[in-house]
Formats: C-alpha cells, sequence, structure tokens
C-alpha cells in the first residue's frame, strides 16, 4: 500500500473515531502510532510516541497554557465575571434588550481574562441567565447570546487556541494574540448590533430595564478596571516586546490573584478548585497536543498534506477560491467537532497550502478561529449550546438553538470583512517590536 494511500485511510479512521465521541487526543495519538508503525516499523513508533511525548509534556513554550487557564480560574473563582456583568449592565441595562447586550460585553472583557470558550459561556451563563429570566427576556434570545458571546473566549487574547495554533505553525503567539483583537472588537459591536436589531423586529423578547444616570455609570468602570489592568499588562506587555507570551501568563496569574486576595474575593476552597481544574483543563489540551504532534509525524511520511497542498495549489484557481475551498471544509467540520480538535486535525493539513498560495499565516490563524467559533454554536455539537443548556436546565435544546442560529449572522460578516480585508488582523502585529 503506498503511502498516501494509508494517510487517507489514518484520515478517514480519525473522524469516524472522533464522532464516537473518544476522546480526540488518545485517537490522534493512538491512530499516529498505529500507521507510523505500519508504514515504518514498530520499533521507530516506539521511539516516535516516547519522543513526542516527552518533548510535549517539557516543552517550556507550553507552559503558557496552564498559566492562562489559571489566571480565568481565579477571575472566575475571585467573582471577576459578576463584576464585569454588573458594570455592563449599569451601562446597557436601562435599553430593549440592554441585558442581553450587557452579556455581550460581560462576555468580551471576560475573555480576556479567560482564554477558553467554553469556561466563558459556562461562567456569564451562570451570572446572567438568572437575571435574565427574572426580567422577562425571552429564554431563546438570552441562552443563544450567552452561546453566541462566550465564543469570544477563543478570538479575544489571551486565547488557548491561539496559542495551540502558534505551537504547531511555529508563528509567534504574541502577533496572534494581537492580531484577535480588532477582529474580537469588531465581532463584539455586530453582537450588539444584532441583538438592537432582533428586539426592534420584536420588543417582547426583551423588556427594557430601568435607567442610569450618568454618575452611576461613570462609576460602573470601577467594575471592569482590573480587567484592563490585566489585559493591559498581559497583551501590552507582549505588544511592547516586554514580556514573552510565557512571562506574560505568569505575570497575568499572579496579579490575578494578587487582586482576588486584595479584595478577599477568593476562598481557600475556590483557590483550590482554581488548580484542581486548571490541572485538569492543560492536561486535557497537552494531550491532545501531544496526540496532534504525533499523528502529524504520521501524515508527514505519507505526504498527504504536501500532496494536496500540490494538487490544489496547482488548480486553476484564485488564490480567494482556494481559500473560500479551504472555509468551507471548515465550517461543515465544525459542525460535527470541538474547536480544538478541529483545529489540530485541520492545520497540519492546510497550513503547507495556505503557505502555497501565499496567504498570511497569522492572518489565516485568526480566520481559522473565526470559523471554528461558528462551529462551537451550530448543531449538531455545539459545544457551548451543551455548556448552557447544561447551566440552564429548564431550557430545551431546541430553544437554545433556535435562539443562537440569528447570532452565526454576526460570525458570517466578520469572516467576509476579514477575507476582503486582511489588515484587520494583520494591523496590530505589523507594529510589534
Amino acid at each position: 500500500m503506498s503511502p498516501t494511500t494509508a494517510g487517507i485511510i489514518g484520515i478517514i479512521l480519525l473522524v469516524i473515531f472522533l464522532f464516537s465521541r473518544m476522546p480526540v487526543g488518545f485517537v490522534m495519538g493512538l491512530l499516529g502510532f498505529a500507521g507510523f508503525a505500519w508504514q515504518v516499523d514498530l520499533s521507530a513508533a516506539v521511539a516516535l510516541i516516547s519522543r513526542d511525548l516527552f518533548s510535549i509534556f517539557a516543552n517550556y513554550d507550553l507552559t503558557v497554557i496552564p498559566l492562562f487557564v489559571l489566571m480565568g480560574q481565579i477571575a472566575f473563582q475571585s467573582g471577576i465575571s459578576r463584576r464585569l456583568y454588573d458594570s455592563a449592565y449599569v451601562i446597557f441595562g436601562h435599553r430593549r434588550g440592554g441585558l442581553a447586550m450587557a452579556t455581550v460585553g460581560a462576555c468580551a472583557a471576560f475573555s480576556a481574562v479567560s482564554g477558553s470558550t467554553n469556561a466563558t459561556a459556562a461562567t456569564m451563563a451562570v451570572v446572567t441567565l438568572p437575571e435574565m429570566k427574572r426580567h422577562g427576556y425571552d429564554m431563546g434570545l438570552a441562552t443563544g447570546t450567552v452561546a453566541a458571546a462566550g465564543s469570544l473566549g477563543i478570538l479575544i487574547p489571551p486565547s488557548v487556541i491561539f496559542i495551540v495554533y502558534g505551537i504547531l505553525t511555529e508563528q509567534s503567539i504574541g502577533k496572534l494574540f494581537a492580531a484577535g483583537i480588532i477582529p474580537g472588537i469588531i465581532l463584539t459591536i455586530l453582537f450588539l448590533v444584532t441583538i438592537q436589531i432582533r428586539v426592534w423586529i420584536n420588543p417582547a423578547l426583551a423588556p427594557p430595564g430601568p435607567r442610569t444616570t450618568f454618575r452611576e455609570k461613570a462609576r460602573s468602570f470601577i467594575g471592569v478596571l482590573e480587567t484592563l489592568l490585566l489585559f493591559g499588562m498581559v497583551v501590552g506587555g507582549m505588544f511592547f516586546g516586554i514580556f514573552t507570551p510565557t512571562e506574560a501568563a505568569a505575570v497575568g496569574a499572579f496579579l490575578t490573584l494578587a487582586i482576588a486576595v486584595i479584595r478577599r474575593q477568593i476562598t481557600w476552597p475556590g483557590f483550590i478548585r482554581s488548580l484542581a481544574d486548571t490541572t485538569r483543563i492543560s492536561c486535557m489540551v497537552m494531550m491532545i497536543v501531544a496526540g496532534a504532534v504525533i499523528f502529524g509525524h504520521f501524515m508527514a511520511i505519507t505526504r498527504v498534506p504536501f500532496t494536496l497542498a500540490e494538487w490544489i495549489s496547482g488548480l486553476p484557481l484564485p488564490g480567494w477560491a482556494i481559500m473560500g475551498m479551504i472555509v468551507l471544509v471548515y465550517l461543515f467540520g465544525g459542525c460535527f467537532m470541538d474547536a480544538l480538535a478541529m483545529v489540530m486535525l485541520t492545520v497540519p493539513i492546510f497550513y503547507p497550502l495556505v503557505l502555497a498560495v501565499g496567504f498570511d499565516p497569522i492572518w489565516f490563524g485568526v480566520t481559522v478561529v473565526l470559523i471554528t467559533e461558528m462551529g462551537v454554536i451550530t448543531p449538531p455539537v455545539g459545544v457551548n449550546v451543551y455548556v448552557v443548556a447544561g447551566v440552564a436546565k429548564d431550557v430545551p435544546l431546541e430553544t437554545i438553538f433556535k435562539g443562537v442560529l440569528p447570532m452565526l449572522v454576526p460570525l458570517i460578516i466578520c469572516t467576509i470583512l476579514l477575507l476582503f480585508f486582511p489588515e484587520i488582523a494583520l494591523f496590530l502585529p505589523r507594529l510589534m517590536h
């Protein structure tokens, strides 16, 4: 059997096993090991898996993942998410649909310390859904807003997906973080506009809240100062070349803990839960990365990614048409796979092709994240939808999916803007030191 045929069989088996909901890290690792043993020999495969597992778990660059996860977990346990929502509510709450808009604003701000779409959606669902229900909001609008706005967690830095993409493609994590800022702001604004249009069309979806004075609005900024400080230190430090990404993550985790202790907002059991959840999430991500690296080495010896890149780049198609084909693959695959799994599976395959047709790898990373954001809210997988459903136990799953569908429009618009105007993502990275 030719190496190319073996590689295609490996990809098909991988997709089948992922549909069976097997853990993605173990599936990719085992298939990569088996495929490498099949194409080379067993002793080489054993040497490969031992070397790759050690190199991943001993990789200094990957320490950025548990540090950023710890930063988000401490922020959650210390009540930063609640203060962000309260501040956003004072600013937007008087408008019709203001609570939903406040939810978007709080999700965007919490994304600046979280780095995970699931964590952002779960945290804000706990905080915001009881308030929207109490004020008579349509639960489709309420749950759909939380699920969609929670996806900002992987676009607004720090983002675990950006970190993993940077490691897989050997791109600057700091530049990827900077590239996500402007698209993240644009997407947040588009979410707000979408909510405003929905409540204009159907006022019954969301009643207006009480008005607040200018002084109350000004005072509400106190609740976001700590988040602005954290975001400024972490992202600003990387942007101006003061910190490496790992150092920035360590500074962010330390400052988050210091703020929590100074404000006396974290308990000892809460701190222990932060450490436990950080360990669990970090091990899961690291195992997925290790599995992807092993599977990637199997793909390398089959030369499937390079053959595919050569074939597609040789087609009589312009670069934008090839990019459109890649986008369609991500849109389809995102409906069935978790965002991290999708990135791990596809980036090793499509990255050589993207370089071959002349696209910027930083821009491609932001585009991939935007498209996979759609996947976390689309059926049948829609991980964020299931996360929100787990919090809002009395809301049917179909109600959440119906509520989240209009929120796909801003994601599509933002993706189109990024495709036609790459400078949206590349402007800030080009200013970096």
